[in-house]
């Protein structure tokens, strides 16, 4: 079998829906489990034992506007954790790290009980991922940016003393700040190779649009500088990069979004004319074939991809990977 058609035939699963039905969950800080902030939660609904993904959204964006996605990832086998940073009043992202911290000692105590039946989270497959601004404080809270003091809960202190360890991150077009110039804390950039001080391998997916503003009234959402360019040369091998030439930074979002501001983004920022859910499709099994190399130690659709880029739905610049 020529090379092109056995790398298709090896990763076309991963850009389809997955073989688990999946269920979506609403955990909310008065349940039983006390998570320290609403949970949208989407896992399969079959009886077993699934690496966990904790997600983290974009600036004012719903937790639930990503749901096709999250979707489309649980269905591979994973469980997908994403917390609620913001809700009428924006919070800072020290705030969203500090979050998503707490979130991350809850899920060994926590986790279990607010899943389906006979469902259990691997802990130990601990996966990061953010999109847009959600990416920085993936990215932050990876790099250990957080108060220790402030956000432990009398929960984790007692109960899980060491919070479980991520063993890869993926940023979804994240986005450092407005500029250069306009970087709000933590500022995690330095501009220097290779500079992030984390072990763990990294996964950027880029949009080919996200620099580019709509119109001269609106800025582009991830200008150079502080976008996903430079969050592939601060990270240290192995990391990979993925750039979706015809997409804009909000064209990963669900098509019928109930939210007002996240319909008011996607409307002040530059977009795609291709298919968003081919978008979704491409974004997902990316996705999807990084955790399976990197958590579950099967590498050949990730090797697919790498090799050869046409066999996504959605054209994809070269893929950079550097191993070491």
């Amino acid at each position: 079998m020529a090379g092109k058609e056995a790398q298709k035939i090896a990763s076309d699963d991963v850009f389809e829906p997955g073989k688990y039905e999946v269920t979506t969950i609403t955990v909310k800080t008065s349940y039983a489990s006390k998570p320290p902030t609403e949970l949208f939660i989407v896992a399969p609904v079959t009886e077993g034992t699934y690496p966990v993904l904790l997600f983290c959204h974009g600036f004012m964006l719903p937790n639930t506007c990503y749901k096709d996605l999250l979707k489309h990832i649980a269905s591979h086998g994973y469980i997908v954790v994403a917390p609620k940073f913001y809700g009428c009043i924006p919070i800072s992202i020290p705030e969203a790290v500090q979050k998503a911290a707490q979130v991350t000692e809850w899920l060994s105590t926590g986790l279990p009980s607010v899943l389906p039946e006979k469902v259990n989270p691997d802990i130990d497959n601990l996966a990061l991922s953010g999109h847009s601004r959600g990416g920085k404080t993936a990215f932050a809270l990876a790099l250990g940016k957080t108060d220790q003091k402030s956000h432990k809960t009398k929960t984790s202190v007692r109960d899980n003393p060491t919070p479980p360890k991520f063993k890869a991150i993926i940023g979804v077009d994240p986005v450092a700040g407005g500029s250069v110039l306009i970087r709000p804390p933590p500022e995690i950039l330095k501009y220097i190779p290779r500079s992030f001080d984390m072990s763990i391998p990294v996964a950027v997916i880029g949009t080919g649009y996200g620099n580019q503003p709509l119109n001269m009234l609106c800025p582009p959402f991830a200008p150079n500088g502080v976008n996903h360019s430079e969050f592939f040369n601060e990270s240290k091998p192995p990391v990979s990069y993925f750039l979706t030439k015809d997409y804009g930074h909000c064209d990963m979002l669900d098509d019928k979004l109930d939210d007002w501001i996240a319909n008011m983004a996607r409307q002040m920022c530059k977009s795609g004319k291709g298919s968003k859910e081919l978008m979704r499709k491409g974004v997902g099994g990316i996705v999807v074939a990084f955790l399976k190399f990197y958590l579950g130690g099967d590498e050949k659709d990730f090797d697919a991809i790498v090799g050869d880029p046409s066999i996504a739905p959605i054209t994809l610049d070269p893929v950079i990977y550097v191993k070491e």
